[in-house]
This record gives structure tokens, C-alpha cells and sequence, in this order.
């Protein structure tokens, strides 16, 4: 194809373009305009103009008015976002239980306890005291325990425990005497009443006198004891004693706390009929009992033969010492009462081959009204002593009736009064002198094997102690008219004879042997 032919092609292609270009505005135009028909499409005249009665001019429809732009849609609101759901409310928490209303001590209850544990804190021992008070519900919130607590703390704080333990000297006694007329009528008893007993007057100076110079009084217990070592053997030790400045422990025992026949009546008991007590008395208690209030008293017969319940012997007398000077007794100490069998005990006809005299109910009222002073003694803080069944001599008889009045003890006694490991010699007779004991020493191991572990004696010295490994043994000291009157400086450091001496006692005092 020439040069030409091809310009030409191209300009035709063009103009086509073109062409078809205006065709379209032309047609979108048409379209457009708002009075636009399809027979302006057709070019067909309308049926007024087929007529041929010229028709009337039509006027040109005024033109409408520009209708007004049909308004924007309003745009559709977005949807709100469905609000996150609130979260359900916490419930509200429980109220929390109003607190239980402290409790509050009935007033009683509380003034009881309060004087209970005040007695106990007077005898020193502090830890029961606090024991007492903390049992009590709501004590922690109680104004008066928790200053009495503060106040225990403080007394207890200041003790000390007792320096010299191997040095405590131990007091004894047998009966007291009660009317002194009765016992110093003259009578062939009179003399040995006058130098082995007391009398009631001389015994309450001496315990005002021993409390003013501060001595307390302990149990053997609180001196030594027993304790099982890692290797199953056994030692004894000394304890602790802890006590305020200036005071000295002491120990107390009596003997013979049977109230012999020939002492109370007309008959001696040695046999086998009961003595009873009668108006011809020599002066002393015939028996203790327990009385309503709960402790201890003694039964007197008067010489018009009635009788009458008080203070006629050593344990009402000491218990009421204690109860007006509570700081006398070492966390509730009192003495130890030393028994025989041969007449029963504590005033009871308890003596087996008292049966067959007594009747078997009799019998066994005697032995259960025994029983139940024994225990309520040893519940109020008294010890028990075995003083040998016969009141025989251990020093002069041989190993064999040793064992054997030891054995009847244990076997007629014991059952009574209870268990028991103190054995108080009779008459004072050690087994074995100043030297310590053994289990060569036939004696000591009956003894042993029948369970004693403390052994005391009579000595003048102010104190003698001999801790064994198995054992304690001490001295005892008798304060009675044989001492005081005989002895006097040995008696120095506890009291003044002249302080004490009871002007009915008669002189001289007669010598032993």
C-alpha cells in the first residue's frame, strides 16, 4: 500500500471517531432534556396535528419549575455501636457478722477465781496461779486478770532461788497437848509427856516467831527428788527452791499421829480390844476428822465426857496459821504426818484383829472413815509417813524383823493411808550411823524394796542431809520440853526459849535414861 492510501486510511478512522463521538452527546442530550418522549424519536405528528382543522395553538406548558433537587439522602446513620453490656454489678458483699460481744466473767466467778489465784501467788507459786485465771473464758480482755497476771509476773521475777539447799533444818513434834492440867496431873504418863511433847500454846509461838524471821515451810519433795536418767538408772537431786530475798525454807513433821489408848482413855490398845476415848484423858485430841467446811479438825472429849471438835493438834492449828499467813507455805507445803499400825490410824481402830471386837461393819466404817482423812490430807498438801508398823527400834533389831514390821506395814497400812516412799525411823534409830547407805546394808535394801527413798531421823544438829544416789536422808530436830530444857543454845537460831516456854510445863524437865 502506497504512503497515501494509508494517510487517507487514517483520517478516515478518525473522522469515524469523531463521528461517533458527536453522535453520542448528541443521543445523551436527548436524554437528558426533561420533556423528552419517544415520539420525538419517531417524527409522527400527534393526533391533534392529523386534523385538518388547524389546530388552536397549543400553549407551551409553563414551564415547570425546576423542581428542586430531590434532597441528598441523609446518609443512614451508622448503627451506634450495641454498648458493651455493663457488667453486673458485684453483689454487695455480705456485711461481715458483728463481731460476738467479748465475754464478759460473771462477777462471782470472777472474784472467786481472782482470790484463789491471789492465795496461790502468796505461796509462790506464780505458774498455777496464771493457770487459774487463763482458764477462764475472756480473760484476755479482762482488766483485773491482766493486771493481776502483770502483777505475778513482776513478784515472780524477783525470786531466787534458794542458795543453800543442803542446809535446811527440819522441826518436829508429836501431839500437842491440849489442857495442860490433864497432862501434868502427876501421873506416871506426865513425865513423858513433859519431855517428849508440845503444848498447843508453845506451838503457836513457835510458828509466829519462825514466819517473823522468815521461814517458809516445804515439802521433802521440794528438797530433793528422784529423776530417771538417759540410761534408765536412777539419782536423786536437789531441787529449786525459789523464794523472795531474806526467807529460809524449812520442813515440819509430826509423830505418832494415832492418838494412842493410853493417851486419850483408860485402856492402852496394845491388845486386841479397841481403845476408846473416856473422860479420863490425859489432855489430847482422840481423832481427826474432816468437817463441813471440808478441812481438817480434831474430836476432843472433855473431862465431863462430851465432845467437841477444834483446834486441839498440830494440822487444824497449822492450817489456820497458813490460811491468816498464806506466804508461810511453799506452793501449799504442810507437814508430814508419820503413822504406826498397832492401834490403827488417826484415831480410827484400824488394826486388823480389831475385827473380831469391832464386828465387820464396824470394822470396815473405821477403816473407810480413816481412808477418806488420809486422802483428803494428802489432796490439801499434807505428806504421809510410814513411822514402822510396831514402833520398833530399826537401829538395835536385826535385818530380818526390820523387813518384817516394814512388809506389815505396807500390808495393813498402806492400803489406808496410801502409798508412801518416807520412812520417819522410830525413836530416831538410823540403820546405819552417819555412814551413807548401801545395798550391802541388809536393812537398807528391805527398806529400799519396799519402796522407801526418803529416811529421817532424830539429830540435834541444825540440819543434817545425806543425798544418796538413790536416796535422801535427813536429820530432824524436836522441839519439845526435853530440848528446850536441856538444850536450849541448840534451838538459837529458830526461837528464844523464854519466848516460847509455857510456864504450866513443870521443872525440871527430866533427863532421858
Amino acid at each position: 500500500m502506497s504512503r497515501e492510501s494509508k494517510i487517507i486510511r487514517i483520517l478516515l478512522s478518525i473522522a469515524a471517531v469523531l463521528l461517533f463521538i458527536l453522535l453520542a452527546m448528541g443521543a445523551y442530550l436527548l436524554f437528558s432534556r426533561p420533556d423528552f418522549t419517544m415520539q420525538d424519536l419517531s417524527g409522527e405528528p400527534s393526533s391533534s396535528e392529523q386534523t385538518d382543522v388547524p389546530a388552536e395553538p397549543v400553549p407551551e406548558p409553563e414551564p415547570e419549575p425546576e423542581s428542586e433537587p430531590a434532597p441528598e439522602p441523609e446518609p443512614v446513620p451508622e448503627p451506634e455501636p450495641e454498648p458493651e453490656p455493663e457488667p453486673e454489678p458485684e453483689p454487695d458483699p455480705e456485711p461481715e457478722p458483728e463481731p460476738e460481744p467479748e465475754p464478759v466473767i460473771p462477777p462471782e466467778q470472777l472474784e472467786a477465781a481472782i482470790a484463789e489465784a491471789d492465795l496461790l501467788a502468796a505461796g509462790y507459786d506464780y505458774p498455777a496461779a496464771r493457770v487459774l485465771l487463763q482458764e477462764l473464758e475472756g480473760w484476755e480482755t479482762d482488766p483485773q486478770i491482766t493486771a493481776r497476771l502483770e502483777e505475778y509476773d513482776a513478784a515472780e521475777a524477783a525470786l531466787k532461788p534458794y542458795p543453800n539447799m543442803s542446809t535446811i533444818t527440819h522441826v518436829f513434834f508429836h501431839s500437842l497437848i491440849a489442857d495442860n492440867a490433864r497432862a501434868f496431873d502427876g501421873d506416871s504418863d506426865s513425865v513423858g509427856y513433859n519431855m517428849y511433847m508440845t503444848t498447843i500454846s508453845e506451838f503457836e509461838a513457835i510458828l509466829e516467831i519462825l514466819y517473823k524471821k522468815g521461814y517458809v515451810l516445804v515439802s521433802p519433795y521440794d528438797v530433793a527428788y528422784e529423776v530417771t536418767n538417759e540410761d534408765g538408772s536412777v539419782s536423786f537431786r536437789y531441787g529449786e527452791i525459789l523464794l523472795p530475798e531474806g526467807k529460809t525454807p524449812f520442813m515440819m513433821s509430826q509423830d505418832d499421829v494415832n492418838y494412842y489408848g493410853y493417851m486419850i482413855g483408860s485402856t492402852d490398845g496394845m491388845n486386841e480390844i479397841p481403845a476408846r476415848p473416856d473422860p479420863t484423858g490425859d489432855g489430847f485430841a482422840h481423832r481427826i476428822i474432816i468437817g463441813e467446811d471440808g478441812l481438817p479438825t480434831c474430836e476432843y472429849m472433855q473431862p465431863d465426857g462430851t465432845v467437841v471438835t477444834g483446834d486441839y493438834d498440830l494440822v487444824p492449828i497449822l492450817n489456820r496459821f497458813i490460811a491468816e499467813h498464806p506466804d508461810f507455805s511453799y506452793r501449799g507445803a504442810r507437814a508430814i504426818l508419820a503413822f504406826t499400825g498397832y492401834e490403827g490410824v488417826l484415831g480410827y481402830r484400824t488394826k486388823p484383829s480389831y475385827e473380831t471386837a469391832l464386828g465387820s461393819e464396824a470394822y470396815a466404817a473405821e477403816v473407810e472413815a480413816a481412808a477418806f482423812v488420809a486422802d483428803t490430807l494428802r489432796q490439801q498438801g499434807w505428806d504421809i509417813a510410814s513411822h514402822s508398823y510396831g514402833h520398833i527400834n530399826y537401829g538395835d533389831r536385826g535385818a530380818e524383823r526390820v523387813a518384817a514390821d516394814a512388809d506389815k506395814w505396807e500390808a495393813t497400812v498402806e492400803p489406808i493411808l496410801g502409798e508412801t516412799d518416807i520412812l520417819i525411823y522410830p525413836h530416831g534409830s538410823d540403820i546405819e550411823g552417819l555412814v551413807p547407805y548401801t545395798f550391802n546394808n541388809a536393812k537398807f535394801a528391805a527398806l529400799y524394796e519396799d519402796g522407801f527413798r526418803y529416811y529421817f531421823t532424830v539429830d540435834s544438829s541444825v540440819y543434817f542431809h545425806d543425798l544418796g544416789d538413790v536416796y535422801f536422808r535427813g536429820g530432824r530436830r524436836n522441839l519439845d520440853g526435853y530440848r528446850m530444857w536441856h538444850h536450849p543454845y541448840m534451838l538459837e537460831d529458830l526461837y528464844a526459849i523464854e519466848d516460847v516456854w509455857d510456864p504450866d510445863r513443870p521443872t525440871p524437865v527430866a533427863s532421858i535414861g
